[in-house]
């Protein structure tokens, strides 16, 4: 059975939308011209963050971070970046009786700002700035599992990418979900891993609680 759902972040729970616009008014390039290079960055298999050296060779994104809250601009998503289908999605999970978290790759300040939007939702909010490790290290994984009350193949972790949430997940013992949304999930969708890997592949997380439920035979 599946008895915990653990949800990453970006592109999962958050709309990253606003905030990568503002990366490109920090960098001073248009906003669709620096959302062409995001994609053709991932659609080519290498790291997001290499997107901001084809524009500033050299660019230290954690020191940037730290010159925009500096500037007063920092990084930043509130209630009004989730995806709509978060909260009740959640709402409905917790009702099942299910065990919640979220863990994801993001800073110290975003956790504080998860939260601040979640404290009463879940059960764990983790992120590799707070365990010194990020996805898709096997030890990241280990620190999921090893703060869930659970065996590690009850836990479902929910994704929006192959590399960096799926592989890893199976890889570990984990039962995983690909939601399709977002820059990664749009180009991998079609590919080999996105169809064989997950336990379940949804459009929305309107569809998850009763995917669950029927995997576990608890239909209602």
């Amino acid at each position: 059975m599946i008895r915990a759902v653990i949800f990453d972040v970006g592109e999962c729970l958050v709309d990253e939308t606003r905030e990568y616009g503002t990366w490109a008014d920090w960098l001073g390039v248009p906003r669709h011209t620096f959302a062409a290079m995001f994609g053709a960055v991932i659609a080519q298999g290498r790291d997001y963050r290499e997107v901001f050296q084809e524009f500033q060779p050299g660019f230290d994104l954690d020191a940037q971070r730290e010159a925009r809250a500096q500037a007063g601009k920092p990084e930043h998503f509130n209630e009004s970046d989730l995806y709509p289908d978060v909260r009740p999605a959640l709402s409905e999970l917790r009702s099942d009786g299910l065990w919640l978290g979220i863990a994801g790759n993001q800073t110290v300040r975003a956790g504080r700002i998860l939260r601040s939007l979640f404290a009463d939702d879940v059960d764990l909010i983790g992120t590799s700035d707070d365990w010194g490790v990020s996805k898709p290290d096997p030890l990241f994984f280990q620190r999921v599992a090893d703060a869930v009350p659970f065996d590690i193949r009850e836990i479902l972790y929910v994704g929006d990418r192959v590399d960096n949430d799926l592989r890893p997940a199976v890889a570990a013992g984990m039962r995983t979900a690909l939601v399709h949304r977002g820059p990664w999930a749009t180009i991998q969708w079609r590919t080999a891993d996105a169809r064989d890997l997950p336990t379940f592949r949804v459009e929305s997380f309107a569809e998850l609680p009763a995917a669950i439920r029927k995997f576990n035979g608890q239909e209602r």
